[in-house]
């Protein structure tokens, strides 16, 4: 009898053999500019801990507090008996922040946008989407039941074409939602947020940007894509990020018009259904919050070591692509050099992952370096020596 599993197995080969698998490293310990990786001490050049703050103290405390006052876990989903005193404190601060009516706070990010997306456009509606998306934006257009268009990505001039040709669909589509990455994860580029929510306004459009890689790292002390192009909140409808990444914590959120919020906290199933954040968790996004408010000299320093890392990767003879932000991506091209690029890193004490198809084209592959503000001048030498000598040995430079 033929076993029906057998497809399992027989793919993950064929991702070994093209060398397009993942192999699980493991993290002893916090994830700092000095970590133990597989038992190795090296510098941790790969983690999306943009500003250090999944280590500060003040988190840390927060942390420890909230567990002794109200326990490691909510007990239940916010709708019923999960809502705690923290999560409307973190929303009511995390509004305040964005300067926005109001927000919410999902259990991840992926469930923002896997939960969010679905309910904001359906049958009779059109989402029109960037070819460069990422993955969870990706599903929670398809389990919408809305019609899908893609744009050229970072390309007003193209969203324009397909918003033209979206007014001259019969019959009328009900809403039109255009969905974009902030900061494009995989090659560090900033979406023209200013010239898409112009369009978006001139054509009736819904505007919905997941900013997960521009919070804590854009605008005014960190505030992010909408803060850093000076928009209106009447111009971007939806402004989705994540603790999880320069806030150093876990978590996804939306912040909007209080009618957004209303709407998602009733429709959205990814958060109606999920536990809510435990309390211990959810303090330590409030003291991130604090953190960004009062210690504005983190986004600072994560900035003046990245012009420096990409002057000097730029000057060794890197191709690092178009980025403009602290995701300097080291194109290599092929899957297998990429992968002995890294193996070659870390031997001389320095994690890096290369990042392979499917999450890039077939002939994109690339190491993806993601600066950390609590990086000192000497480990940025360590880390661009490194690179230097690896990039000698494997004849890229």
């Amino acid at each position: 009898m033929r076993d029906p599993t057998s497809f399992l197995a027989q793919e993950y080969r064929e991702l070994v053999d093209s060398a397009t698998d993942w192999k699980l490293r493991v993290l002893g310990g916090p994830s700092a500019p000095w970590c133990t990786i597989d038992g190795k001490k090296v510098l941790m050049f790969c983690s999306n801990n943009y500003l250090g703050l999944s280590n500060h103290p003040k988190l840390i405390q927060a942390a420890i507090e909230a567990t002794r006052t109200h326990g490691v876990g909510s007990g239940s989903v916010r709708p019923i008996a999960g809502n705690m005193d923290l999560h409307v404190e973190l929303e009511r601060r995390l509004a305040r922040f964005k300067r926005a009516d109001a927000s919410l706070v999902y259990q991840s990010g992926f469930a923002t946008n896997s939960g969010l997306i679905p309910q904001l456009a359906g049958e009779g509606d059109l989402i029109i989407s960037d070819e460069l998306n990422h993955g969870s934006i990706i599903d929670g257009v398809r389990l919408s039941r809305a019609e899908r268009a893609v744009y050229r990505h970072a390309d007003p001039s193209d969203l324009e074409r397909v918003l033209a040709a979206a007014e001259e669909h019969r019959p009328s589509y009900r809403r039109i939602l255009i969905i974009t990455d902030g900061v494009f994860s995989m090659d560090g580029d900033i979406a023209p947020l200013d010239r898409i929510a112009e369009l978006g306004a001139r054509h009736g459009a819904m505007v919905y940007v997941d900013d997960a890689h521009g919070e804590g790292v854009l605008g005014e002390g960190g505030r992010g894509i909408v803060s850093h192009f000076g928009l209106s909140r009447d111009r971007v409808h939806v402004e989705m990020g994540t603790f999880s990444k320069a806030f150093g914590v876990v978590g996804g959120h939306i912040s909007g018009s209080k009618a957004l919020v209303d709407f998602a906290y009733n429709k959205s199933r990814t958060w109606l259904l999920s536990g809510s954040h435990p309390p211990p968790v959810a303090a330590a996004c409030l003291a991130a919050i604090d953190v960004l408010e009062n210690e504005t000299e983190h986004v600072r320093r994560l900035w003046d070591l990245t012009h420096r890392f990409k002057s000097a990767m730029a000057g060794l003879g890197f191709d690092i692509g178009q980025s403009t932000t602290p995701i300097t991506p080291i194109i290599v091209r092929e899957s297998r050099v990429a992968k002995a690029l890294s193996d070659r890193l870390f031997a001389l004490g320095v994690f890096a992952l290369p990042i392979v198809y499917p999450m890039v084209a077939k002939d994109k592959a690339r190491i993806r370096t993601i600066m950390n503000a609590a990086l000192t001048d000497d480990d940025l030498s360590v880390a661009i020596s490194a690179f230097e000598k690896a990039g000698r040995e494997l004849k890229l430079i």
